[in-house]
């Protein structure tokens, strides 16, 4: 499950949608369509948590939503 927040957005440069992850720095991945995109950086956020873990960097905290009450 993704717990980050992703931006999926057409690029015109690369004739892909592109799927960013702005809490993980250089996190990103694209695809054909949504679907595509938004599947592949999950398997990127994967490596990339993966990584850090193993290079003992900090993994942000997803900011997750503000709940008004």
């Amino acid at each position: 499950m993704i717990k980050y927040q992703v931006i999926l957005y057409w690029s015109e440069d690369d004739q892909a949608f592109i799927a960013e992850v702005p809490e993980l720095p250089g996190c990103m991945a694209d695809g054909e369509n949504y679907q595509d995109a938004l599947a592949n950086v999950e398997v990127i956020i994967e490596e990339w948590l993966e990584t850090a873990r193993e290079l003992g960097r900090e993994i942000p905290v997803p900011k997750g939503r503000l709940v008004h009450a």
